[in-house]
Order: C-alpha cells, then sequence, then structure tokens
C-alpha cells in the first residue's frame, strides 16, 4: 500500500471532516466559506469575503466530488511532497488554491457573471497534476476510464488542454474550468521561481 507522506495526509484528513462537517451543519459552511463571486449578495446570496480563497477548497459539493480530489491527492501529492519538502509542499499546494480562486473570481465577474459560488480543492489536485508531469514525465499513468495507460507529461498536456477547451465553450456548466487552469498556471509560475538560475546561489536541484 502506498505510504503517504505527513502533509498530504493530514490535507485529505482535513477535507474529510470538513465535509461531515458539511453534512452536519447543512448550508451553514457553504454560505461562511465557499468562494462566492463579489456583488452576489445583490442576488440574495452570500457575499466575498477574503477568506475565502483559501477556505472554499476545503469544501465540496458532494461524496463523488470528494473522492476524486482525495483520490488524486493520494495518487500525487505524497510524491510531491518527498521532492519538494513539507514546508514548499504546502506553499505549493496553498499557491495553486489562490491561484484558481483569482482566476475563477475574474472569469465570474468579468467573462461569465454568476452568482454561485465555487468549492472544492480541484485547483490544487491540477497543480500538483502539472508538478508532477513536470517532475516525472515518463512515470506511466493510468486513466481509470477509460483504462489507458499513458505518460504522465501527456496526461497533464490533454488535461490541460481538455480544460481550457470546456471552459472557452462552456461545455459542461456547473464545472469552474478555468479554476482548474488558475490552479495549474498558478503552479507553473512558482516551479519557474524555484527553477535554479545562472549564478545564483545553489540549492537543491530540483527536475525541473
Amino acid at each position: 500500500m502506498r505510504r503517504l507522506a505527513p502533509v498530504s495526509r493530514a490535507l485529505i484528513v482535513a477535507n474529510v471532516v470538513v465535509h461531515l462537517l458539511q453534512g452536519a451543519t447543512g448550508d451553514d459552511l457553504l454560505r461562511l466559506f465557499a468562494l462566492w463571486p463579489p456583488g452576489a449578495e445583490a442576488a440574495g446570496f452570500p457575499g466575498f469575503a477574503i477568506w475565502q480563497i483559501v477556505t472554499y477548497a476545503f469544501l465540496h459539493g458532494n461524496g463523488g466530488h470528494l473522492f476524486v480530489n482525495m483520490l488524486a491527492l493520494y495518487m500525487f501529492g505524497s510524491d510531491i511532497e518527498r521532492l519538494l519538502g513539507p514546508r514548499r509542499y504546502v506553499l505549493y499546494y496553498f499557491a495553486c488554491v489562490v491561484g484558481a480562486a483569482v482566476a475563477q473570481l475574474a472569469v465570474v465577474t468579468f467573462i461569465a457573471p454568476s452568482p454561485f459560488p465555487t468549492v472544492g480543492a480541484s485547483g490544487a489536485i491540477f497543480g500538483l497534476l502539472l508538478a508532477f508531469g513536470m517532475a516525472y514525465p515518463k512515470r506511466m499513468v493510468l486513466l481509470i476510464f477509460p483504462p489507458i495507460p499513458m505518460p504522465a507529461w501527456l496526461f497533464v498536456t490533454l488535461y490541460g488542454t481538455l480544460e481550457l477547451v470546456l471552459g472557452v465553450t462552456r461545455t459542461q456548466q456547473g464545472v469552474a474550468h478555468f479554476a482548474h487552469l488558475g490552479g495549474m498556471a498558478a503552479g507553473w509560475m512558482l516551479i519557474r521561481h524555484w527553477r535554479p538560475r545562472k549564478r545564483a546561489v545553489q540549492m537543491p536541484t530540483l527536475p525541473w
């Protein structure tokens, strides 16, 4: 059985606990901690608050939504945590969470206005997928539906392209495609920032 790294384990536990609290409290957590777009209060919904750019990532729409995200965190999180170390891993994870939130807020404010909230750790998960594909491009990943093996770099490229197409065409309504892309973009920028530069102080070499 795959051994979970400690931060990844803590994130999975936190997400599961919050989901159980969601079931016990009804819509109370959603009203306070989901990511609501600015101006939603004009339509009778709760308004935006700054803490929501982080807290929304611990809420999920249903058990299936939670399961898919936690399965991906289980599959990819520990490898990235061991690669980066716990501190950088936490920074990377939450940078992707915030990047996804900023992208989603931009879309629902300026491109496709919507008063509905965004929830889920998917933005962070897509950031982890990007890091995994960059760090271990030749490692094989097995899709679930359909069960087709492919190298990680191809999996990440196809998944990112699919999200872009679905977002631009507004297909599969109710899914925050641009939040997923925002998580990947934030992860990519942070990885670029961490890449060793010539004449810089020597640091542990990362595979990207």
